[in-house]
């Protein structure tokens, strides 16, 4: 970890959005980004990921027509725009990434850098 920093998490009520950002300081940027989530008692989830190449987007069901991603990567940067909150998007979300191919894609012990995470906090 280190590689990564996150930021934009915050206390907002149902129905608001958020935009998270994460940029990497030491220009470490690979194959895929992703965001991911964790709640206290359980494992980290997959949220969303985009291809640094193609711009090709995976998202969980979850949160699909809700949360975008995209990136930057002339500021080695990359977002999730997060619309329409709920109270179950409560979690501390990390950024992430990992080289090779789609592979691992959706698991969070396939990627090689992480941040220190964010929390969001969403009040019905």
């Amino acid at each position: 970890q280190g590689q990564l920093v996150e930021s934009g998490g915050g206390l907002v009520q149902a129905g608001d959005s958020l935009r998270l950002s994460c940029t990497s300081p030491t220009r470490t940027f690979s194959m895929f980004n992703a965001w991911f989530r964790q709640t206290p008692g359980k494992e980290r989830e997959f949220v969303a990921a985009i291809s640094r190449n193609d711009d090709y987007t995976y998202y969980a069901d979850s949160v699909k027509g809700r949360f975008t991603i995209s990136k930057d990567n002339a500021k080695y940067s990359f977002y999730l725009e997060m619309n329409n909150l709920s109270p179950e998007d409560t979690a501390k979300y990390y950024c992430a990434v990992k080289g090779g191919g789609y592979t691992g894609l959706y698991d969070y012990t396939q990627y090689d850098y992480w941040g220190q995470g964010t929390q969001v906090t969403v009040s019905s």
